[in-house]
Formats: C-alpha cells, structure tokens, sequence
C-alpha cells in the first residue's frame, strides 16, 4: 500500500512537472524567483504595435453594445442629448489622460501592469493589486459573454425560425432558459480559440473588427431613419432638470462614462507593452473620446427614430435587428449578418478588456505553470462557469452595483501609478529590480506605506455612497455632500492619489527607489548595486564602473 501510494505521487508530481513552464534564459529576476516569458519584457521581436495597431486597438474596444447603450443611462436621468455628448467627451478625455499617462510606462519599459506596480506598491502589497484586477475582469469577461449570447440567439433564429420554438426544460432559479443555455454555451465556445490569441497577433481581429462593427452600425441607424422618416424627437429634448440637481446629474453620468474605461486606465500596459515605440500610443489622447462619443452619438439617433416606429426608445441594437427577423429571408440575411458583427465587437472587447488583462495577472501570480495563453484559458473558464455570469445579470442587481462603483478603488490605482513614474521616480525605474523580492522596490516589509496612505485616504469617503449605491437610497441614510462626492468617485480617486503620493513621496522620500537613470538589465544593475556613499553623504563610484556604465549607455538601442 505504501509502495502504491508513492507511485500515485510521483506520477503527480511527474505530471505537475510536465505542466510547469520553462524559465526564461536571461530572465532579470534572481535565479530563486520563477518568470516566464510572457512575464518578462516584452522582447523587440514582439514589440510589433504601431501608432495604427493602437487606433486600431481602441476602436475595436471602444465599439460595442455597452458603448452604444451609455447615453441612454445619461437620457433616463432627466438630460438630453446637448448634456450626453459634451459628458461623453469630457468624460473620456478625463480617463484618456490617466490612459495615456500610464501607457507610457508599458511603451517605454515593455513589462506588464502586473509588474510595474512593483515600482509604486512595493513587491508583496502590488498583490492586492493584482488579485483585485483579475477577479473583476474575469467576473466582466463572464458578465459581456451572457450579453453577447443574444447575438447567437438572433443568428440561429436567422439560420432557422424554428430555433425560437426551443421549449424550456429549466427552472426559473437557473436564471436562463434552454434556449439561452445553448446560445450562451455556443458565444463561450466560439469565442475561446478567439481568446487565446497571443497580444502579439491581435491586429487581424483589430481591423475586422474595425470594419464590421461600424458597417452594421452605420447601417442599422439608416434603416432605423428610413422606417422612422426621420430622425425621431430625442433631438427635440431638453434637460428636465435644473440648478444643483442638474450640475451633480451631470457629474454622476460623467462618473460612469469614466467608470467604463477605469480598469483599462490601470492596465493599458499590458498592451502598450507590444508597442515600437513609446510615442505611438500617444494617440489615446485624441482618439478614445472621439470614438466613444461617434459611437455614442449613433446610439442616440438610432435610438431616437425606434421610437417613431416602435413606440417606444430601444437601446440595445440586437433589439433592433431581432425586428429584421420579421421581414422575411433577406430580413433574417441582414439580421444575421448584423447580429455577426456584434458578436465580433463583443468578443473583441472580451479580448482587449478582461481576457488579456487576467491571463497577464495570473501570470505573475502563477508564473511556474501560467503564461498568458493558459492564463486565457483559466480566466475563460473561471468567468464562464464557475461564475455562473447568466445568473448574476438575471437576479444579482446589487452586485452589478458593486462592479459598477468598483472605479471607487481603481482611480487611486490608476493615480498612484501616475504619480510615482512621472512626478516621484521621474520616469527612472530598476527594472530588474521590478522582479526581485529584496530589491530596492521593497520598502517595509514588502510594502510602500505611502501607497497605502494614498489609496486609503481618498477611497474611505467614498465608501458610504459606495454602499447607498448597493444597497439602494432607502435602506443607507448617508448627508448630501458624502453622496455628491460619490457621482464623481474616479476622478476624485485620481486626482486625490497623485496629491498624496507625491507629497508624501518629498516628504519622506524612499531615497533607494530614485535613480538618475533608468536600469535596463542585470549588468546595469551590478554596476548600480556598486554605487556607494562616504560619511558625507556624497556618491562615489570608481571610475571603471562609470565607464562601464557610459559604455552601456552609449549601446543602448534608442
């Protein structure tokens, strides 16, 4: 028996080995600490991103059901359309900023959101970080998977009118019927060779994307102006609100546009890490708000001439093409292929959104045994079952609530990491030392306390709108102005993080973490580690290790 059981073992264990990834040669961490290469930097044979790849990038990203739906959140609260649009540009632009502020860090040193927060948390704290950022983007890949199984839905019906006639065979407490099982199984199983896409070959999907999206677009608000000979009244509206009310409805829709794209302000490295160079991703800036608020802007049309003909405002465009289905075989031709195109937009933003960003933290949190393609592969499985997604957007109002106000932790992220790269460390950082436990980014035990303060700080006062906001207004009696500093709860996280990281930063400086140059490998570092100080406080360094380091310098490709 006991002979039986340490054979069990060391097939187990055989079996565990045969999983476990090979180290990366050259790897900048310590022989103890394991990496792979998708945890390492990005090397210069995938570094393939141009400015175009980026457009590309964020028009695939930002053109999707949810985008096309944002205004109606802004027009249901008592504004119009002269409100939503300025909102939409002001709000994006507010978060492109934070984009393109941090996606310097991953176009300039090429590691991952998962590593570069080493810099700013400290080794053990960036954790916190990470398995934050993984749990909800696996629960968002779970939640725009159950949605888009309305595309297959409509597709099948396309392919085959009988397919609505599917008799229910589940209960009510499943939270989705039969026919919705098969089309959500059908959405997660196509869609999963699509997730396992490799960043570095991402660019295809980006430009099919890019085409199919904005035709189906494009010509569903046609249609719907034709049917409706004209474009509706929603042009015809004005706000129903005014004075106070009016400035905080504003702030508020303005807080959920920016909590949109709040979790790609924290992890826009792990794509701008593949870029060639660091000034591409720059066109962030102009072009995200532009691109929300175009797609935006066709929402409300469309939106606005459905009502003509339909008797009432339909926000999500697979409501409008399931009416195709209506119109005999080339109706069901249009739907189908219209229904396509959403499916690609949505899987699209699956991909770029949450997909991606969970594969590269689980990287760093499992780097023995997951690279981004297994990561992918976990994080498809984790969100599309063992989450139960379907169930959650059926019955689970307050935890969507929950997701939504999750922004509350991610603006002093997203500032954090903007403070200490451009305004502390001055955009010098150690990167070899991003991946040792006892280097210079260790701080106190492992933890940068002035991180700490600056998160906690901005976050505590937001936590009671957080709450009112769950569990709705009458159950939490918070004052007016705990709730008013709640409808702008990004940008005040932000904000308040850079202000308190930096000053605490001067104040108090983490003197071993400021560099005058950055370290690229594990050469410069050597010769950094031999930099020493005399009873003055002065720097000496021997002459060979300034030429030695002049030398490096000077060979450093630009």
């Amino acid at each position: 028996m006991g002979i039986l059981s340490t054979t069990k073992l060391r097939r187990r264990c055989t079996s565990l080995h045969s999983w476990e990834l090979p180290k990366q040669t050259g790897a900048l961490a310590p022989v103890h600490i394991w990496t792979n290469r998708d945890m390492d930097p990005t090397p210069i044979e995938d570094q393939t991103w141009n400015t175009w790849s980026i457009l590309a990038y964020w028009a695939t990203d930002t053109i999707n059901i949810a985008t096309w739906q944002t205004a109606s959140a802004i027009l249901a609260v008592g504004l119009s359309w002269r409100e939503a649009i300025p909102i939409m540009v002001v709000g994006n632009f507010c978060v492109a900023v934070a984009l393109v502020l941090n996606g310097a860090i991953g176009a300039k040193l090429h590691v991952p959101f998962s590593v570069i927060v080493t810099s700013s948390f400290g080794y053990y704290l960036k954790y916190f970080c990470i398995v934050s950022r993984a749990i909800l983007a696996m629960f968002w890949l779970g939640i725009q998977t159950a949605n888009g199984a309305q595309c297959i839905t409509i597709m099948l019906r396309a392919w085959a009118p009988s397919y609505n006639d599917i008799p229910n065979q589940l209960s009510e407490s499943a939270g989705i019927t039969t026919q919705g099982m098969i089309s959500y199984f059908l959405f997660w199983i196509i869609q999963l060779p699509l997730l396992l896409i490799h960043p570095t070959k991402l660019r295809p999907l980006f430009w099919i994307k890019l085409t199919a999206a904005p035709i189906a677009a494009i010509a569903m608000m046609g249609w719907c102006i034709k049917r409706a000979g004209g474009g509706g009244d929603i042009f015809a509206l004005r706000a129903t609100v005014d004075g106070p009310q009016y400035a905080w409805l504003w702030l508020t829709c303005m807080s959920s546009v920016t909590g949109n794209w709040s979790t790609l302000a924290v992890n826009i490295p792990d794509f701008t890490r593949y870029a060639k160079s660091a000034n591409g991703q720059y066109v962030q800036l102009p072009a995200m708000p532009i691109i929300f608020t175009v797609c935006g802007v066709l929402g409300i049309v469309t939106t606005s001439a459905t009502k003509v003909f339909s008797g009432e405002y339909l926000w999500n465009p697979l409501d409008i093409i399931a009416i195709w289905l209506d119109y005999g075989s080339g109706g069901r031709c249009a739907a189908f292929f219209a229904a396509l195109a959403w499916y690609i937009a949505q899987v699209g933003t699956n991909i770029t959104a949450n997909s991606v960003s969970a594969a590269n933290d689980l990287t760093v949190l499992f780097p023995h045994w997951i690279n981004i393609r297994r990561g992918c592969i976990i994080a498809a499985i984790i969100a599309g079952w063992v989450l139960v997604p379907w169930k959650i957007l059926s019955s689970a109002q307050t935890f969507l609530a929950f997701m939504g106000g999750y922004a509350v932790f991610l603006g002093p992220m997203a500032g954090i990491m903007v403070s200490d790269y451009w305004l502390v460390k001055k955009q010098q950082i150690d990167i070899p030392g991003l991946y040792n436990p006892d280097g210079r980014y260790h701080y106190i035990g492992g933890c940068n306390w002035r991180a700490v303060v600056a998160f906690i700080v901005p976050v505590a006062p937001l936590l009671p709108g957080l709450g009112l906001s769950i569990s709705g207004s009458g159950a939490v009696h918070i004052n007016d102005g705990v709730t008013n500093l709640y409808t702008f709860n990004w940008l005040f996280g932000f904000v308040t993080s850079i202000v308190l990281y930096t000053a605490l930063s001067y104040a108090v400086p983490a003197k071993e973490t400021l560099l005058k140059a950055t370290i690229w490998d594990l050469e410069e570092a050597a010769i950094e580690a031999q930099v020493h100080c005399d009873d003055s406080g002065v720097e000496k360094v021997r002459e060979s290790d300034r030429a030695a380091k002049a030398e490096l310098s000077d060979a450093k490709p630009m």
